[in-house]
């Protein structure tokens, strides 16, 4: 039966068909995926994925324009006719599949996966894949593995190119994990497959493949930059001139918050950007934006959001409310700095969507007079929060307090 198509013409059902290929090329594929590639009218692809499929292909072959069209416009425009679209490995593993899936219904394609390339290393390697983390690199910050990097952790990294194990082995040293064991799984499946292995700290390979995928057996140092799992990270790891909401306050802010997954938060006043930076660390989905009205702090929270392995952190420098406009919806919002300025409070609540979460926190009598009024008016929580940390005093210790926080939390009806 014919189904409508995303533009709202009548298609002929499943006419784009998805075929994973791996480095084996023709020789890989079975009939069914051999037959819709002879097939199509139209077959799209790399270069590379062209040319392992040429003595199938009768229809026109069209290679992916540079730079890649994430839009899909060529092949839109093809609808309702056979068209065919070659991937590596699997298409849905950070493939072209899920680009292809935002613009086209499911039940107008029919997809053939292949082992993606971590399926093929974790068989190389006998590494069970439930066990390990898998994270793609490929045309992105490098920075994105730093959460991974635990001790006795492995990880599959999948490049962008020959140059970036060493790129990875570098930063590896400089965060003191230079004992991790790496391996470079190149060409994988293909005639020129190859495995060499070698420490971080003593990175010597040359003329990789940049068809690569990358295992690490993370090993540190006590010296190794790790970042924990809970909420809550040590302020140390945060570059900060003062500005910081602490350790102990950060941890409950952020279970006030309480992040769920593909979430957006606003960080106003965002000082180090801590908040965010934790808010972001909690999954890979979530998002968040950083506003900061001083310059040097603003270059502050991206140094920070980059050595803490969110680099995706989008930073505002500028002062709420005024910054606050045309920013994406958010469905939570932190105000640590700033607060008390005229209209700040109030352009918050107006901001966040229905059901959102805000925290605020006061350490100045002014803000915390505006928080307890407006728990007056809205209703919500309040919450005191005392910090005391032992300290010399002499040759003996003794409890020293911390400025008293007070938390307003609030659920938008």
């Amino acid at each position: 039966m014919p189904a409508d198509g995303p533009r709202g013409a009548k298609l002929n059902s499943r006419w784009l068909t998805i075929v994973g290929i791996g480095e084996d090329g023709v020789a890989g594929l079975g009939e069914e995926a051999k037959r819709l590639i002879a097939e199509a009218e139209f077959v799209f692809g790399g270069t590379r994925h062209l040319a392992l499929v040429a003595s199938l292909t009768k229809g026109e072959a069209r290679a992916w324009p540079t730079p890649f069209d994430a839009e899909m416009g060529d092949v839109l425009t093809l609808a309702g006719k056979k068209v065919c679209v070659l991937a590596s490995g699997d298409p849905f593993f950070h493939g072209v599949g899920v680009t292809l899936a935002r613009k086209i219904p499911s039940q107008e394609m029919q997809v053939i996966p292949a082992p993606s390339a971590f399926s093929l290393a974790a068989a190389r390697l006998s590494w069970a894949l439930q066990d390990i983390e898998t994270i793609s690199l490929h045309g992105r910050s490098l920075d994105l593995i730093r959460p991974l990097l635990h001790p006795g952790t492995r990880i599959l990294a999948l490049t962008s190119d020959g140059d970036a194990p060493a790129a990875i082995a570098r930063l590896l040293t400089e965060l003191d994990f230079g004992a991790s064991r790496l391996t470079i799984l190149e060409a994988l499946g293909g005639p020129s497959e190859r495995l060499r292995s070698t420490r971080a700290d003593a990175f010597d390979l040359e003329k990789i493949n940049p068809l690569n995928v990358l295992a690490i057996e993370v090993g540190s140092t006590s010296e190794g930059r790790i970042l924990p799992l809970t909420s809550g990270l040590g302020d140390h790891l945060f570059e900060h001139d003062g500005q910081i909401t602490k350790r102990e306050v950060r941890a409950i802010t952020l279970s006030a918050l309480a992040p769920r997954r593909g979430e957006l938060l606003w960080d106003i006043g965002a000082g180090s950007g801590s908040i965010g930076i934790e808010w972001m660390l909690a999954h890979p989905s979530m998002r968040a934006i950083a506003i900061e009205a001083d310059p040097t702090r603003a270059a502050r929270i991206h140094r920070n959001a980059s050595h803490c392995g969110v680099p995706g952190l989008v930073v505002v420098e500028g002062s709420a409310p005024k910054a606050l406009a045309r920013l994406g919806t958010p469905d939570a919002i932190f105000i640590g700095g700033g607060g008390s300025d005229t209209g700040v409070l109030g352009a918050a609540i107006k901001a966040l969507r229905v059901g959102g979460r805000l925290v605020a926190n006061a350490v100045t009598l002014e803000m915390e007079a505006l928080l307890l009024a407006r728990h007056a008016a809205v209703g919500g929580d309040l919450t005191h929060i005392s910090i005391s940390r032992a300290s010399p005093v002499g040759s003996m210790q003794a409890w020293r307090p911390a400025m008293p926080v007070t938390q307003w939390s609030w659920v938008k009806p």
